[in-house]
C-alpha cells in the first residue's frame, strides 16, 4: 500500500465531544475556533458505498454510522465532490485474481506492495453503489477510482502508482478551492490518502473524525494519523464547524 499503513480489519471509532477534544489535544492540537465554510471549501465525501457499510462485500464496523452525521454537516457547503471505488472484474487488488492468495495477503506489484481484498465495488453492482441515505444533492462532481484493472487507487487524488492523477486538484483549484473537508470510510485508508495527497496539493486539510470510521491492524490508526499529522492535516469534529442554515453563495 503506497502510504507505508495497511487496513485489514474492522475498528470503530466513532467518539463523544468531550472524547473528540482528548484526541486533538493528544494529536497536539488545541480545539480549533469554529470553522465556517465557505465558498473556498469543499466536502470531500470518500468511498460512502454500500460495499463499505453493513452487509457489503467489504464492509467497516458500523462505517453505515457517519452518513447522518455527512448529511447534517453537508448542508452548510456550497461545494460538495464525492469518490467511489469503481473496480473491473478481475481487479488486480482482489486476491480472486491471484492463485494461492486470500483476502488481506500482500503481492508486490510494479508500483509496490499491494494489500488483497475480496472482490468488492464492481461497477455496475449495487454492493458498488453509493449509499441510497446519503443526502448530499447539491454535489457536483463523483470522482470513480480504482477502475484500471492493473493498478489500485485509495487516494481521490493519485492512484497507488504515484503518477495516475484523478485530475480532482485541477478541478478544486479551478473552482477556487483552498480548503479540503474529508469524511467517509476508512479513515486510517482512502480517507488518510486523500488527506495527504491533498495537502500535497497545496490545500488546507481538515479530517472530521466523527465523519469516518476506521479499518485497524496492529496500529495502522495511529501510523494513519500521525502520516496526516506530520503532513499538517487537522482534525476535527463535526462540532468543531459552524454550521449555517443553508449552503453558502459559491
Amino acid at each position: 500500500m503506497n502510504r507505508r499503513f495497511f487496513l485489514k480489519t474492522a475498528s470503530l471509532c466513532g467518539m463523544t465531544a468531550a472524547a473528540g477534544l482528548a484526541a486533538r489535544v493528544a494529536f497536539g492540537q488545541s480545539a480549533p475556533a469554529s470553522i465556517e465554510p465557505g465558498a473556498d471549501s469543499v466536502l470531500l465525501v470518500v468511498d460512502t458505498q454500500n460495499c463499505f457499510t453493513s452487509g457489503g462485500t467489504l464492509a467497516v464496523k458500523d462505517g453505515e454510522q457517519i452518513v447522518p452525521v455527512i448529511n447534517r454537516i453537508g448542508k452548510a457547503f456550497a461545494n460538495v465532490v464525492l469518490t467511489q471505488d469503481w473496480h473491473p472484474r478481475g481487479h488486480v487488488s482482489f486476491a480472486s485474481s491471484h492463485p494461492g492468495k486470500k483476502p488481506f495477503d500482500t503481492v508486490h506489484l510494479s508500483y509496490g506492495t499491494q494489500v488483497l481484498w475480496p472482490d468488492h465495488c464492481i461497477q455496475g453492482t449495487e454492493d458498488a453503489g453509493l449509499r441510497q441515505d446519503l443526502d448530499v444533492p447539491q454535489a457536483q462532481l463523483i470522482i470513480r477510482k480504482g477502475y484500471h484493472k492493473n493498478v489500485d487507487s485509495y487516494s481521490a487524488f493519485m492512484e497507488a502508482d504515484r503518477h495516475t492523477s484523478t485530475g480532482l486538484g485541477v478541478y478544486l483549484k479551478a473552482h477556487g478551492i483552498r480548503r479540503v473537508f474529508v469524511t467517509g470510510l476508512a479513515t486510517d485508508f482512502c480517507v488518510a490518502n486523500s488527506a495527504l495527497d491533498a495537502r500535497a496539493e497545496g490545500f488546507d486539510v481538515y479530517v472530521i473524525e466523527d465523519a469516518t470510521r476506521a479499518v485497524d491492524l496492529n496500529g495502522s490508526l495511529a501510523e494513519a494519523w500521525d502520516a496526516m499529522r506530520r503532513a499538517g492535516v487537522k482534525r476535527i469534529q463535526s462540532s468543531d464547524l459552524r454550521l449555517v442554515s443553508g449552503p453558502v453563495k459559491s
